[in-house]
């Protein structure tokens, strides 16, 4: 176990730099720049701000440069935010954008799998087609079809939640059903459909077989088999929600990190796009990491090759 982990965070860093080069690559081939807008400025000072930033400089010296400085753990400085660094963007925005994901993952876990268990126990039923209605609704429309939803009818006529930010309890229900409304549905079908082909396996008629009650069957023998595919769409689910969601954030006001990193492709902010998109990139990773080895404490039967 632990040298595959460590050879699966040897090749994270790996994954890590060739993310960042063409993240690099990609920005300063598309025309224009941060200093680039309508009011155009003076040759000198547009030169001084090049020359302050290193943009100046070769391509290859500016890579090198960041890279030296991202493993001495500085993230950099905003081109167009003036005394304000990446690092400190990070932890002011991850706080909010975890606080609202983690609320937002508690809520698809404890509703989705549950519900997608009865439903499969109860297939073919009124309680399945009810389910699998509201699920295929729940996956069919956007994130931010959900959230303007939320804030024009619970916000502007029921005056039920707050029109943006974060100001109370109740400030987190629009984000919250934005954010889970896809995942919650999916993770719904996907525990149903998943615990099905479970029950069909002939160790779980064995199980029902030798007297085995319903609980048992399901939670001691199908539940664990069941939950593989689960996990495997909860791990990235769970870091692209944490780390925050671009539109559901702009909606409803949230300082979080979503709005950075919207803000910075707007802005042309390229020391501000690189940094977070490694950040997304290293906590999807990890995510990744953690779910294989999740699959090996979920079933003993599998085991991580080093």
């Amino acid at each position: 176990m632990a040298r595959y982990v460590v050879k699966r965070l040897f090749s994270m860093i790996v994954t890590l730099l060739i993310i960042s080069a063409l993240t690099f690559g990609l920005m300063h081939s598309i025309p224009g720049g941060p200093f680039t807008s309508e009011r155009e400025l003076a040759p000198e000072i547009e030169a001084a701000l090049m020359e302050k930033y290193g943009l100046d400089q070769p391509l290859y010296q500016q890579y090198l440069t960041y890279i030296g400085n991202l493993l001495k753990g500085d993230l950099g400085v905003s081109m167009k935010k003036t005394g304000v660094t990446v690092n400190d963007m990070i932890s002011q925005g991850l706080p909010t954008s975890a606080k609202v994901g983690m609320i937002a993952v508690c809520v698809i876990l404890f509703m989705g799998i549950p519900i997608g268990i009865i439903s499969a126990l109860k297939q073919n039923s009124i309680i399945d087609h009810i389910v699998m209605f509201i699920a295929t609704i729940g996956i069919a429309v956007p994130s931010f079809v959900v959230g303007t939803f939320m804030m024009y009818v619970f916000g502007e006529l029921l005056g039920l939640i707050p029109a943006g930010g974060l100001s109370g309890w109740n400030s987190y229900i629009g984000p919250v059903v934005a954010l889970s409304g896809f995942s919650l549905a999916y993770v719904t079908r996907l525990m149903r459909s998943s615990m099905l082909e479970v029950l069909r396996q002939d160790y779980i008629r064995t199980a029902r077989a030798n007297g085995l009650n319903q609980f048992k069957v399901i939670g001691k023998h199908a539940l664990k088999n069941a939950l593989i595919p689960v996990v495997t769409y909860v791990g990235p689910m769970v870091a692209s929600i944490l780390t925050g969601s671009f539109v559901v954030e702009k909606i409803f006001a949230l300082p979080g990190m979503g709005t950075h990193f919207t803000e910075s492709v707007t802005n042309r902010d390229y020391t501000v796009i690189m940094s977070i998109t490694l950040f997304y990139a290293a906590v999807y990773i990890f995510m990744v990491l953690l779910v294989d080895i999740a699959y090996a404490v979920i079933d003993p039967r599998i085991k991580l090759s080093d």
